[in-house]
């Protein structure tokens, strides 16, 4: 054999280098570049579920309802065009932490970016809240005067409902239809959508709850007397004490009074007849002609004078031990002498013009 036909030989038995390339190879190869290409198109049109075209359109109310499923929120938001896909938002939402969903009501914007639309689920339900504070001691009118101060409410309506008997507290008299002294003086937070049927309604329950904390009922009966008459001397209690360390003992002189068939001679209860607060009776004023004037009519009044705050109800539940019948101002600070006899009474009743309180 020769040189030459060796060679020959040799380089024939050589195959192209592209015959190496086993086929499957090629065939991954296709797999991948199409499974690229899809995927290309799968993530573009998340990004558009994600991030739509365009402007957010108008505003749209949703109410999600307690207990609602993010996936029945999902495909609520795609109903009323918030969202393009239910899916896409469903697992977004998990995805960003934002699947624990309060209720309440929400302002959405169609065609909305899933971005705007968990930071509104996360910021919670829009609700526009007016705050109110009743302080105690006032009557039913001051009341209503404070209600009005409220955008939309009037006192006239508020006062209508609150004397026509549609909404009561358990612990009225009956035949009453009067909620005065029946509404629980602190401050409320009033939603926007609320109406005076609606804070009435809370007043009141407010005064029921905190009544019915302090066992209104059974502290009457040991006192032999009923709720409502507790309700009433805690009125009067309120408007007379101007220290809570004098209402326990104010409530005593009441019940003193009240056991010996005294008149009780209570000054507020002539302001609440009078319909107004005069920095200083006068003997004309002593005579008016009402069911409130507790120096002409014996007993308690028919019904509580002024919205009696917890304090007051505990004392007139819990009245201090002792024989007083009598208090009048002791100082400038609003704190009571209390007298057993009318000659103590007098004794204190002169050092108290002395000092200019009377």
């Amino acid at each position: 054999m020769s040189v030459d036909t060796a060679f020959d030989i040799e380089h024939n038995d050589m195959p192209p280098e592209r015959s190496r390339r086993p086929r499957w190879v090629l065939v991954l190869l296709g797999i991948l570049a199409v499974a690229v290409i899809f995927g290309a198109l799968v993530v573009s049109w998340v990004r558009g579920q994600i991030n739509p075209s365009g402007p957010p359109g108008k505003e749209v109310q949703i109410t999600v309802t307690k207990g609602m499923s993010t996936d029945s929120l999902a495909s609520l938001l795609e109903r009323e065009g918030v969202i393009k896909n239910a899916t896409v938002f469903t697992y977004y939402a998990r995805f960003n932490g934002a699947d624990a969903i309060k209720a309440g009501d929400f302002t959405f914007r169609a065609n909305s970016d899933l971005g705007e639309v968990v930071k509104v689920l996360d910021a919670g339900p829009k609700v526009e809240i007016d705050r109110i504070t009743i302080p105690e001691g006032l009557t039913l009118k001051e009341t209503a005067a404070k209600v009005a101060t409220l955008p939309g409410r009037t006192a006239e309506r508020f006062l209508a409902l609150a004397t026509d008997g549609t909404i009561r507290s358990r612990y009225q008299r009956a035949g009453s239809n009067n909620l005065e002294g029946y509404l629980m003086p602190e401050t409320y937070f009033i939603d926007r959508k609320d109406d005076e049927a609606r804070i009435l309604t809370r007043m009141v329950s407010a005064f029921d709850d905190t009544a019915a904390q302090l066992d209104i009922a059974g502290g009457a009966a040991k006192l032999g007397v009923t709720p409502d008459q507790v309700v009433v001397v805690a009125s009067l209690v309120e408007r007379e004490a101007r220290v809570d360390e004098d209402r326990a003992k104010i409530a005593r002189v009441i019940y003193n009074r009240l056991a010996r068939k005294m008149p009780l001679q209570i000054d507020a209860t002539v302001q609440y007849a009078l319909g107004e607060q005069k920095a200083r009776l006068l003997n004309r004023d002593l005579e008016i002609n009402s069911p409130y004037n507790t120096y002409k009519v014996s007993g308690l009044p028919p019904g509580p004078i002024a919205s009696p705050g917890r304090e007051s109800l505990e004392a007139a539940l819990n009245p201090a031990a002792g024989n007083w019948l009598y208090y009048v101002l002791a100082d400038a600070n609003g704190r009571h002498n209390f007298a057993e006899t009318s000659a103590q009474f007098e004794k204190f009743k002169a050092e108290a013009k002395a000092k200019g309180l009377l």
